[in-house]
């Protein structure tokens, strides 16, 4: 059982990854067990690779090859391909968390979901298209179809809403507010 150590750690560091992984809510957590799960890998592929008494497989004149024993170089040529593909992902992982904490205000994955959640909810309350909405409000002409059903002002029980005209934006020196005008000194 000792002499297989190395694929015990690796079995032990890999499933506490995915544990990790699995079990925890905080994003951050996550990423550090993908980490942990990642190095498992790597530890388990550079075990395999390595053959007891084997050298680097680097032949030299005069001894045959059949007389050494060479320990297999793909598997850690894999490995630092796999090194770097890990550090990307990781550092890929953490830059979405950061926006995630930017948009949502936490990392916890149930706190996100449930934002998500009540957007979703809000959205299916609302009106379908923004078209509709501004038709309902008669900021657009109604079209044939849309004339067809009686919008809830439209109803003859209800009297029409007392409207009263906007009056022009003033500003702290009570003259109209105007959009600023070209000249000297502007573009």
């Amino acid at each position: 059982m000792l002499g297989h150590f190395n694929y015990w750690v690796s079995i032990i560091l890999m499933m506490t990854g995915f544990y990790a992984v699995i079990a925890s809510t905080n994003m951050v957590k996550k990423l550090i067990g993908l980490g942990m799960f990642q190095t498992a890998v790597f530890l388990l592929y550079i075990s395999i690779g390595k053959v007891r008494g084997g050298t680097a497989p680097i032949l030299i004149d005069g001894v045959a090859a059949g007389d050494v024993s060479f320990s297999n170089p793909l598997t850690h040529v894999l490995i630092l391909t796999a090194i770097v593909v890990s550090i990307a992902t990781t550092a890929l992982g953490l830059a979405i968390v950061v926006r995630i904490r930017e948009a949502y205000g936490c990392i916890e994955e149930d706190e996100t979901i449930a934002m998500d959640m009540a957007d979703e909810r809000a959205e299916d309350a609302m009106p379908p298209t923004i078209a509709d909405a501004k038709r309902r409000l008669g900021w657009l002409p109604r079209s044939q179809a849309a004339s067809r059903a009686p919008l809830p002002a439209q109803l003859p029980d209800r009297k029409p809403a007392a409207s009263r005209p906007l009056a022009p934006r003033k500003g702290p020196t009570g003259r109209r507010k105007s959009a600023p005008r070209k000249g000297k000194g502007r573009p």
